[in-house]
């Protein structure tokens, strides 16, 4: 029994060693996902405060009032101690006011909106510092990242210099995904017709893995992006073999990126086009198609700016309900016709025979 509880324990300690490079969450690269394992960290350990001695008593009391003990204590009459009811409720409650406490600062400290104020522990965000815009767009099932201040975009490949502040603008094409770099930061959805955002940095050069958390179909599970650190020469120098990769990002190829697809490779391109982002952001990047903003624009002056005209923004669903970026909206399968259907094998019938 002990050959075998000793061969258990080295097992178990084996497979978590084992794991520890694949742990990211737990060695961020980060501040913002430093701050949140921390976070994690501490919660965890609060919490066992309360469940490792109400382990080692559960076992202890077993031990102690067990049947063959004969010095244990029988007392039937026994319904109240004012001591033991002190620390069964202080203890939880001191607890909770701890997580609690902790929880709402951090909740509004690390608010992916919230620019930063320090690019690590003790080191604030310089005075100077031009924090580096990249607009991230979910597609299906790829991830594009335009660099607006450099004029330049990715497929599948996010650069960033380490110790610079990022602001992230992150909307979707037509599904709802979730856009989340362990090492970087934690998870924000990124949602057709919306703009979300986050504040983030890169603390340590290196490589690692992003992806989506949103299940959206068939090639979720590739849905991947590499995450690469470089340090600021190293990434001018990426920078620039960007720009001398050839390629240019417009309307035309966003309208061809759109398309699903499975296991794109990582592509650069020397160049995009202003005003990309927005055309996704607000439904209109093939031609011909009104953005949102205009539509809602005229609804408004056709109203009046009165908030209870039925004008308002008439034309114009969001989320969901919103158009696809190109193409029309596919046809419910409930609503199509016998022939719309068409007819295929039928995989349930019985087995010959039967």
């Amino acid at each position: 029994m002990k050959r075998a509880a000793g061969l258990l324990l080295v097992t178990a300690l084996s497979l978590l060693l084992g794991g520890c490079e694949k742990m990211v969450t737990m060695f961020p690269t980060g501040d913002i996902a430093l701050q949140q394992r921390n976070l994690i960290l501490f919660s965890v350990g609060v919490m066992l405060l309360i469940i490792v001695p109400v382990i080692v008593l559960t076992v202890l009391f077993a031990y102690r009032y067990r049947w063959s003990n004969p010095n244990k204590v029988y007392d039937p009459t026994f319904d109240h101690s004012t001591k033991l009811e002190l620390v069964i409720w202080s203890c939880p409650l001191l607890i909770i006011i701890a997580l609690s406490v902790v929880t709402w600062t951090s909740t509004h400290l690390l608010d992916p909106f919230r620019p930063l104020d320090r690019i690590a522990p003790g080191k604030p965000v310089p005075v100077d510092a031009k924090p580096l815009n990249v607009q991230a767009v979910a597609l299906d099932w790829k991830w594009l990242f335009i660099y607006p201040d450099l004029g330049i975009a990715t497929v599948n490949e996010l650069a960033l210099p380490v110790d610079v502040p990022v602001r992230f603008a992150i909307t979707s094409s037509d599904q709802f995904n979730t856009f989340y770099a362990p090492t970087l930061a934690g998870m924000i959805y990124a949602m057709p017709t919306m703009r979300s955002e986050l504040n983030a940095v890169l603390n340590k050069p290196g490589e690692s893995w992003g992806y989506s958390a949103n299940y959206t179909g068939r090639g979720y599970s590739d849905m991947r992006f590499k995450l690469r650190g470089f340090e600021a020469a190293d990434f001018d120098g990426w920078v620039a073999e960007t720009r001398a990769a050839g390629g240019s990002l417009d309307q035309a190829k966003l309208i061809e990126l759109i398309k699903p697809s499975e296991k794109d490779p990582a592509a650069r391109f020397a160049s995009a086009d202003a005003g990309l982002f927005d055309r996704v952001l607000n439904r209109c990047v093939e031609p011909g198609k009104p953005c949102m903003v205009d539509v809602m624009r005229r609804d408004m002056e056709r109203g009046g700016g009165d908030p209870n005209s039925h004008h308002m923004g008439a034309g114009m669903p969001s989320g969901r309900e919103a158009e696809p970026l190109i193409g029309d909206r596919p046809k419910p399968a409930l609503e199509k016709t016998p022939e719309e259907k068409g007819v295929g094998p039928n995989v349930t019938a019985p087995a010959h025979g039967h």
